[in-house]
């Protein structure tokens, strides 16, 4: 017995409505980094708790996964702040 030409397209229009559903949460459901970019600073700014200032080059810098956490390297020392404190900054 053959399937009716209504019951062949009520399906591939469900098929298409959940491909879509599927896509739509895969790519707004979650907060993930569906692609991997690289970033180079070469300056950043951090402040300090007691107020203090420190700018210069960076050598190296993280940032944490599930956190607002950054570790800047700038002129040998490492520094570990909020993501509020620290600007890092391209020379482009």
């Amino acid at each position: 017995m053959m399937p009716s030409c209504i019951h062949v397209t009520a399906m591939k229009t469900f098929r298409k409505v959940l491909a879509a559903a599927c896509a739509a949460m895969l790519l707004a459901g979650c907060n993930r980094t569906l692609i991997d970019t690289t970033w180079a600073f070469d300056r950043a700014i951090v402040t300090l708790p007691d107020g203090t200032v420190v700018e210069g080059e960076v050598s190296t810098w993280k940032d944490f996964e599930q956190s607002d956490m950054i570790q800047v390297t700038i002129d040998g020392t490492t520094y570990l702040t909020h993501s509020a404190n620290v600007v890092l900054m391209d020379g482009e």
